[in-house]
């Protein structure tokens, strides 16, 4: 009989990530399942569980995802279940790897299965507060509101994710065309995203006179990095007036919702924001309630 060879969670973390990186897979796909697992090793601590990827079971998978640790926030408050449900796929792609690699007789996470959810309603910036949001921006003259402007208008105008955002440099901007590559989508691909005048206006502006570099950087010329520009929003948010708190990706659920609602042509947003199935774009096909209304009425 084989005898296994103790191996930490924190130490076939590491191998985890190690082929993460080998497979291409995103630095935010690799954090959040360094956070599950790290919240897991946490968790067998104080459950006195053992900390060898070997010797856990399916009952102490069970028995974490039964636990507050695993379903409720650091606030108190109860986790959604697509957050739980996010932590039950790490749970099954770790193990999963932890079986085939042969660092554990079997896979622990073979019996857990994800809670059957419906998406909720993508959490969109409202038109009213995207506005207001670069109304203020756009009175600043400095040259860090310059930059936070064009940035802003850029995501609320062509849909880019953040991280596509801050990724671009100044040669993946074609002016002449109205178009950016970039290159830093899920899953390492390259695509090209047409702009408006109006925002490719502002990035032509932020860009004069340099040929390389980051497009969105600090005084320091370094790339502006994805926390900096969230704590940003969020104080040009509050300037603003407005209450609510929102993401970088509530600009992009922004564009997408206003786009669906002036086209009512779900391929074309799907296009618009670069995603390759439908499936990812059916979330903003949503009815309002007037609309319900009204087409009842008609009845």
């Amino acid at each position: 009989m084989k005898k296994w060879k103790p191996l930490s969670l924190e130490s076939a973390l590491a191998r985890f990530v190690t082929q993460l990186e080998a497979d291409g897979r995103s630095v935010h796909t690799t954090n959040q399942y360094r956070r599950h697992i790290r919240l897991l090793a946490r968790w067998a601590r104080s459950a006195r569980v053992p900390d060898d990827v070997a010797r856990i079971g399916p009952e102490d998978l069970a028995r974490f995802l039964a636990s507050p640790v695993a379903r409720t926030r650091p606030d108190g408050q109860p986790k959604k279940e697509t957050a739980v449900n996010a932590l039950r796929s790490s749970l099954k792609v770790f193990f999963g790897f932890a079986a085939r690699a042969g660092y554990a007789p079997t896979d622990a996470a073979h019996l857990i299965r994800r809670a059957i959810t419906s998406p909720g309603p993508p959490r969109a910036l409202p038109e009213d507060d995207t506005r207001k949001l670069l109304a203020t921006v756009a009175r600043n003259r400095t040259p860090e509101a310059r930059r936070d402007h064009a940035l802003f208008a850029l995501m609320l105008g062509a849909g880019l994710r953040l991280g596509s955002a801050l990724g671009l440099d100044v040669p993946d901007i074609d002016v002449v065309r109205s178009e950016i590559v970039v290159r830093r989508l899920k899953r390492n691909r390259e695509d090209h995203f047409f702009v408006p005048r109006r925002e490719m206006a502002l990035l032509r502006s932020l860009i004069r006179g340099r040929e390389s570099g980051p497009v969105f950087a600090t005084a320091t010329g370094r790339r502006l990095s994805a926390r900096l520009a969230q704590r940003r929003l969020s104080e040009w948010l509050s300037r603003a007036g407005v209450e609510r708190h929102a993401s970088p990706h509530a600009l992009r659920h922004a564009f997408a919702m206003r786009l669906y609602r002036r086209t009512g042509d779900l391929l074309l947003v799907k296009e618009a924001l670069g995603q390759r199935s439908i499936a990812s774009t059916l979330v903003y096909a949503r009815s309002s309630d007037q609309a319900v209304r009204m087409a009842l009425a008609s009845l």
